[in-house]
């Protein structure tokens, strides 16, 4: 079944550009040039993802993406930018953005994230636990986070995180494989399916975002770096 691709870009060249690549890959692609459009269209029929410029006149990406969310439309969103630091990808994340490519970009890279998006929208993010890891009612609990996997919630304690779908995909795999240091790649794959290669910040991004929504004043820090391997969670 062909995938539907939402696409509000307002460089028409860029836009042009990759709505064809987009067609020659298999999708069915809608483009637009605004904020305004990109929501009326959304309303109109609703697409298996989003490609949403962040600097648009008017009602720009980032603005689409909150009222989108506002609304409870859990669409997966890839954002566009041309704006590279730390602060600005934050800021798509906190709109509740799920992946971002920064401008200039390779297409292939486009791809790449897309396929991810698409896959963990499809339910196929994570391998299959093992019989003896499975857990019936699809609860992780460790380290005083509590996650409830098919309502995609997660609380440390009593407080409930406001996770977007990655956010909350990393999260899950670091606590599945708690006390077990993830390499880079792993992680890559098993989030994104596709290795970005060692000078990418992304998975930066979203452990250093998810840590500030994690972490609570007086109490331990769950995600743990370890230099020149990858991550872990576990409560020190």
């Amino acid at each position: 079944m062909t995938q539907t691709v939402l696409l509000a870009e307002d460089d028409r060249a860029i836009r042009h550009a990759l709505e064809r690549a987009l067609t020659l890959e298999g999708y069915a692609v809608t483009a637009v040039a605004d904020g305004v459009e990109a929501l009326a269209q959304a309303h109109r029929t609703q697409p298996d993802v989003l490609v949403l410029d962040v600097m648009m006149p008017g009602i720009d990406g980032l603005q689409v993406c909150r009222v989108l969310r506002a609304e409870g439309d859990r669409t997966p969103i890839l954002m566009l930018t041309a704006l590279v630091e730390t602060a600005d990808r934050i800021a798509g994340l906190d709109a509740g953005a799920d992946d971002y490519v920064v401008k200039p970009f390779d297409v292939e890279e486009v791809f790449a994230r897309l396929r991810a998006l698409l896959r963990r929208t499809n339910g196929t993010s994570f391998e299959a636990p093992k019989e003896e890891e499975r857990i019936p009612t699809g609860q992780v609990s460790v380290a005083g986070l509590r996650m409830d996997v098919q309502a995609r919630r997660a609380w440390r304690g009593d407080r409930e995180l406001e996770l977007t779908r990655t956010e909350f995909d990393l999260l899950e795999l670091l606590a599945r494989n708690a006390g077990i240091v993830l390499d880079h790649a792993t992680i890559y794959d098993r989030i994104w399916g596709y290795d970005f290669g060692p000078g990418s910040k992304n998975l930066a991004v979203y452990v250093g975002y998810l840590r500030r929504k994690l972490d609570e004043p007086g109490a331990p820090a769950l995600i743990h770096t370890v230099r020149g391997v990858g991550y872990v969670l576990r409560e020190d």
